[in-house]
Parts: structure tokens; sequence; C-alpha cells
């Protein structure tokens, strides 16, 4: 199993990115899907998932600000980020559980097995 995180950049604050995951190795769309990020020196930190029907969840510091998609025909999950902010800057990781769940929506690390290489996002003021 592979995921493929790819779409960051370097952006002025303000505005917007979109990030894609794509997998591999086996469909993935009866599993929720996540996306955490990593800034320098501090933890990682839970962005968003999504769950198998479309529904997701957001952390505090992106809500209304992120948006997560998925595309199951494609294997894929994407981050929409507008009115980027200098803080958003990280590296991006989309993830995925080791089992589909139809129930549970995993926001933390330890709920995920299967991680992409990250994409990095800059922002800039």
């Amino acid at each position: 199993v592979q995921l493929q995180a790819s779409g960051g950049g370097l952006v002025q604050a303000g505005g917007s990115l979109r990030l894609s995951c794509t997998a591999s190795g086996r469909s993935f769309s009866s599993y929720p899907m996540g996306w955490f990020r990593q800034a320098p020196g501090k933890e990682r930190e839970f962005v968003g998932t999504i769950n198998w029907n479309g529904d997701s969840t957001y952390g505090d510091a992106v809500k209304g600000r992120f948006t997560i998609s998925r595309d199951d025909a494609k294997n894929a999950v994407y981050l929409q980020m507008n009115s980027l902010k200098p803080e958003d800057t990280a590296v991006y990781f989309c993830a995925a559980p080791s089992h589909p769940s139809l129930v549970v929506v995993p926001t933390t690390e330890d709920e995920y097995k299967f991680w992409g290489q990250g994409t990095e996002v800059t922002v800039s003021s």
C-alpha cells in the first residue's frame, strides 16, 4: 500500500492551494482518510478526516478554511486550503487506517497505519 501526496508549494498569505493524495495497492473507498501536518519544531497536528460517505471532521486551526474531498474512482483524497496563513506552513501528510470503517472517525496519529511521504506547504506573509 502506498499513499502519494502532492500539490505543495509556496503561496502568499490569503491564497489557496489544493493538495492531492493518491492511494495504490488497495481500494480505500470504505476507509476514512486523514490529513495531518507538521510544522518545523512542532508535533504532528490533525488537520481533518473524511469518512467513507463524504462526511468530514476538521481540527480547530483549519475549520472553515480547509475542505477535504474524495474521489473513490481515482482512489484519491484532496485537501483544499483557502485563506492560508503563515502558521499553516508545514509538511502535510495524508494517511489511512489499517481497516475500513463505516463508523469510526479517526483523529489521532495512532489510529492511522498508512502514511504518505508528505508535501511541503510554505505560506509567506
